[in-house]
């Protein structure tokens, strides 16, 4: 999948005439890549255009006209758009009461070493965890997430894929339904 251009990016006055026509599609596209693993995790994936809107929503609400401060949003999130054989997400972990969030963000560290990808007959893959996110008492509610995915995986994602997380403080499985096994399955071309 190709990154977003600098080209590509409405002034911020611009995106502001043509926000009432493109947000209600992109949060329709993201309703469609976004998967709930259990009560507590979300993953959406992310493809170009869900990172070109939320580059443009970023500098709606910074006022960002800056063009080098244009180019840095746009370098910073085209690290979300997946490369070849990949699948990018954000990965949302929500709690309630931040009282809870405190509790359960803290019980969940290792959660890198717990999240998965599983196409049967191919195998799993660990999610990687943007290492600048990982900290050694909690972990962040939000993560910037991909899965590297083999040659098989890619050919077999099509058929069927769950997430897997087997982390000893949350365990759950997802399978992915036919619409969503369609929606990302473009990602890989």
């Amino acid at each position: 999948m190709q990154p977003v251009e600098l080209s590509e990016i409405k002034s911020v006055a611009d995106y502001e005439i043509a926000r009432d026509t493109l947000r209600p599609q992109i949060l329709a596209l993201k309703d469609r890549r976004r998967i709930h693993v259990g009560d507590h995790l979300t993953l959406l994936f992310e493809n170009r255009e869900t990172v070109r809107y939320q580059i443009q929503e970023m500098m709606r609400i910074e006022r960002i006209t800056k063009p080098s401060d244009i180019a840095h949003e746009v370098e910073t999130y085209n690290e979300l758009i997946p490369a070849q054989g990949e699948l990018c997400a954000s990965l949302l972990i929500e709690y309630e009461t931040p009282a809870e969030r405190d509790v359960k963000l803290r019980e969940l560290l290792g959660l890198e070493k717990h999240l998965w990808l599983e196409v049967p007959g191919a195998g799993r893959t660990c999610a990687i965890f943007d290492p600048r996110q990982i900290a050694t008492d909690r972990i962040s509610s939000v993560q910037y997430i991909k899965f590297r995915m083999s040659e098989a995986q890619v050919k077999g994602f099509p058929s069927g894929a769950a997430i897997v997380c087997d982390h000893p403080a949350y365990t759950e499985r997802r399978d992915l339904t036919r619409a969503e096994l369609d929606e990302l399955t473009p990602d890989f071309a």
